[in-house]
């Protein structure tokens, strides 16, 4: 057959099934498409080296049955409004947002730091203080939103964070050093479902 139509590859795939469907469906649909269109189809999923920020407030849970649900809303209204603006003088790109929590993205740690930094002193306006974390390492770009283990990572710092606080990895200290950023020391953590031990830091402007 592959030798009476024009263009035709004769492929043979991998498998116990006789049903090409069944087997790997990803390899034969790229193939048909690469057939049709000349064109195999990109692959969209990559990996790049970023900064990761997590931000959430502290005792929002609380804070929110306090208020009430129309005041909460409110707050939140406010908060969001803070913390995108805070992203874009920092050139952050803002990719996960559910509730009070942020998840945004730099293309270096140092500006990440000042952002948190920075948001953390302006929401105090607000009555409410944030707990952030920071890290860097390479993430797995999924559309507009990022995934990996250093995201996970910099999820499970921001966990680690005092209220107020902003805590980054030994990664981030270490790329950062000569900004004028300062930091102290908040020993060595077991970050959950992260192997080994992580030592973190807490940054101040």
């Amino acid at each position: 057959m592959a030798s009476r139509t024009p263009g035709a590859k004769f492929k043979e795939y991998s498998g116990n099934s006789h049903s090409m469907m069944l087997d790997d469906m990803e390899t034969v649909l790229s193939d048909i498409q690469e057939f049709i269109t000349g064109e195999r189809p990109i692959d969209s999923s990559d990996r790049i080296l970023a900064t990761v920020l997590f931000l959430d407030i502290a005792s929002s849970t609380e804070r929110a049955a306090e208020l009430g649900d129309t005041p909460w809303r409110n707050l939140l209204n406010s908060y969001y409004t803070i913390v995108r603006k805070e992203l874009a003088r920092f050139r952050g790109k803002e990719t996960n947002t559910t509730g009070d929590s942020f998840l945004a993205t730099f293309d270096g740690p140092a500006r990440a730091v000042r952002c948190a930094l920075a948001i953390a002193l302006a929401v105090r306006q607000l009555g409410i203080e944030v707990r952030a974390g920071v890290h860097t390492g390479e993430c797995e770009l999924m559309g507009d939103n990022v995934g990996g283990i250093a995201v996970h990572t910099g999820a499970r710092i921001m966990a680690k964070a005092e209220p107020g606080g902003v805590f980054v990895s030994g990664t981030v200290k270490d790329l950062v050093s000569g900004s004028g950023i300062n930091f102290q020391d908040q020993g060595v953590h077991q970050l959950k479902g992260i192997p080994g031990e992580c030592r973190l830091f807490s940054a101040r402007s």
